[in-house]
């Protein structure tokens, strides 16, 4: 029996930034089959694949050989991609079975049961069951007889098969690491679970769904296994534990910790509460190695905490944040917007008092999701919470907030904050494509040639004479595009030889729109963004200022020039100007960095994929998708 594994990536806002994609349930999975003894052949796909490949080439790596069993890790940033996904390897290779599983898979989520693509679903922690569902399958029986599996019948999806709770000590199964099932990558977080479960019972949260009794890896497990991971070449290890500071032994294991990262190879990560946490911890956490940490504040309204079962004291997070500071450590802390009870004024409460304790710059402050299996989903009718469907389920109005005081509440804290809240979508305009294929070039005064199958994110560049008078050529080759890649990522790049009617952008926007949504098309659906299909323009000749900012309201602008003119007016691109497309070959060192310390880093992008790579990872801080 053969068995294929994947899982997709969080769409990243550029095309050469790292996903952070580690498949690292689908290498539990292989690991736990492995260690049942089952006659099966399994393969994790690796990120390798999936977070360069787009659609189409996707959907033949993964058919090809016709497994008899492709496995699909659901989450909420790629469940519509992986349902296309499956069907596109059902169509190349029906004999194929497609199960799917993770947290996207629970009782109480229509958006996914009510879909098709798939044969099997299966819900909860699924190291024990999955093994058991290999060998019914194996076996020739019927997959219902394995727990937790719901399984498509001619009418439909049936119930989910009755499935114990999962008790089996953390110890049982190596790590899909060290067994070989996913790879170490030093570029790439390394993902570890010491702890299973979780004694909080925050209503809006995914954890308690799965066990308030804490499954452990001891602290000498827990040392070791950092140990080996570090000699196999990872270099930042983000914890996957609730609550790290909440586990047995957490003094002890920082010090082991520490002991293991002497020589400071290792930065971790991980989840902390402020309540226990003393100056004493975080000095042990930052000689471990921990640099960075999240927090969560979620409120300042007490009521609203102990509405939604969080608990805990604002007062408890600034002075946990201080000592964590004063110990050398950055922090990430979550402020929600819509929480049940709250409304605008504890929202802007709660960003005065991130600014007023020195947290502004580590704020994150988004809206409130309800995802499945959470307690806070389950009452949001009788607590008067409406929510999108679909993923990523966000909170359209509550008792206390209407959408648009939700919506007016996130743009007072970018203004209070000074800073967007979510990364800029950021056009691919490098000029020559790599491999697969990431830049298509169509002369729209040409017949059209069939578009080929591309990369997960591809630009779409549009030239011609005139380019409203071939507009349904536009629009074919966008069809063309979207037929081929429809989950893709698509920066449609206008590169006009005289000004056109901005008709054309409405034309264009109606037709990317007219595409199936998913979670990347909604995700910035609050401020009017598309983060999956998107229009930029990039000027290689005159045009007029009125019309350059008229065509601005619309879609991004950049003008191509040569490094020393980027220069020259380095602080006004993206302001008075366009933004800034640099063509110039060659860049110095001493040039690049005087643009990053002068220009707003936005506002530049390069045709050079080496210099485009190279500003993405030192300027925006975003990882290198090439390893």
């Amino acid at each position: 029996m053969r068995v294929r594994l994947v899982q997709l990536p969080v769409p990243p806002p550029a095309a050469l930034a790292a996903t952070g994609n580690v498949p690292l349930a689908a290498g539990s999975l292989a690991v736990a089959a492995r260690e049942a003894g089952l006659p099966v052949d399994i393969e994790v796909v690796p990120p390798a694949a999936t977070d360069a490949l787009g659609d189409a080439r996707l959907a033949e790596l993964c058919a090809r050989g016709e497994p008899d069993l492709l496995g699909l890790s659901l989450y909420l940033w790629n469940t519509e991609r992986s349902l296309h996904l499956a069907r596109q390897v059902k169509r190349l290779s029906p004999r194929t079975r497609i199960v799917v599983g993770g947290p996207e898979v629970s009782a109480d989520n229509p958006f996914l049961l009510g879909q098709s693509g798939f044969d099997l679903a299966m819900t909860g922690e699924s190291e024990e069951n999955f093994a058991r569902l290999l060998s019914v399958l194996d076996e020739g029986g019927d997959p219902a007889l394995a727990p937790g599996v719901a399984v498509r019948r001619p009418l439909g999806l049936g119930p989910f098969s009755p499935a114990p709770a999962a008790g089996f000590a953390l110890s049982r199964y190596p790590s899909p690491y060290l067994a070989g099932a996913i790879p170490v990558t030093p570029s790439r977080s390394t993902y570890v679970e010491t702890v299973r479960g979780c004694r909080s019972h925050c209503t809006f949260c995914f954890y308690p769904r799965s066990s308030s009794v804490l499954r452990t890896l001891d602290v000498s497990e827990s040392a070791n296994l950092v140990a080996a991971l570090r000699d196999k070449g990872a270099r930042q290890v983000t914890f996957l534990d609730p609550t790290f500071n909440h586990r047995p032994g957490f003094a002890e294991l920082a010090d082991a910790l520490a002991a293991v990262n002497d020589d400071g190879t290792l930065s971790f990560f991980a989840e902390v509460r402020a309540e226990g946490l003393t100056a004493q911890h975080a000095k042990k956490l930052a000689r471990a190695g921990f640099d960075k940490l999240e927090i969560g504040l979620q409120s300042v309204n007490r009521a609203t905490l102990a509405r939604v079962r969080r608990g805990g004291s604002p007062g408890l997070v600034a002075e946990a944040a201080r000592m964590l500071h004063d110990a050398g450590i950055a922090l990430l802390v979550d402020l929600i917007v819509g929480l049940p009870g709250d409304t605008g004024d504890d929202v802007a409460r709660g960003v005065d008092f991130l600014l007023e304790n020195g947290l502004g710059g580590e704020a994150q402050v988004f809206p409130l999701s309800l995802l499945p299996g959470t307690a806070m989903r389950a009452t949001a009718a009788e607590d008067g919470i409406v929510f999108d469907p679909a993923p990523p389920y966000r909170v359209v109005r509550t008792a206390t907030m209407s959408e648009e005081q939700i919506r007016a509440a996130l743009l007072q804290a970018e203004e209070r904050l000074g800073r967007r809240l979510d990364e800029v979508p950021r056009p691919h305009l490098v000029e020559v494509p790599s491999d697969p294929p990431d830049v298509f070039h169509v002369d729209l005064d040409t017949p059209l040639a069939p578009a080929a199958p591309g990369a997960q994110h591809v630009a779409l560049w549009l030239e011609g004479n005139d380019l409203f008078a071939v507009r349904v050529a536009a629009l074919r080759a966008i069809d063309a595009r979207l037929a081929v890649d429809p989950h893709a990522t698509l920066d449609v790049v206008l590169a006009p030889r005289r000004e056109f009617p901005l008709d054309l952008l409405d034309r264009l926007r109606a037709r990317l729109d007219s595409a199936p949504s998913s979670y990347a098309s909604r995700a910035l659906g609050w401020r009017c963004e598309d983060l999956q299909r998107r229009i930029a323009v990039v000027l290689r000749g005159e045009a007029s200022p009125g019309w350059i900012d008229a065509v601005r309201d619309l879609a991004p602008v950049f003008r191509d020039q040569r490094m020393a003119s980027a220069l020259r007016d380095a602080e006004r691109l993206g302001g008075d100007l366009p933004a800034a497309r640099i063509t110039s070959g060659a860049l110095s060192a001493d040039e690049f960095r005087e643009l990053a310390r002068r220009a707003d880093p936005e506002a530049v992008c390069f045709a050079d994929r080496a210099a485009e790579a190279a500003w993405q990872t030192e300027v925006l801080g975003y990882g290198d998708a090439r390893g």
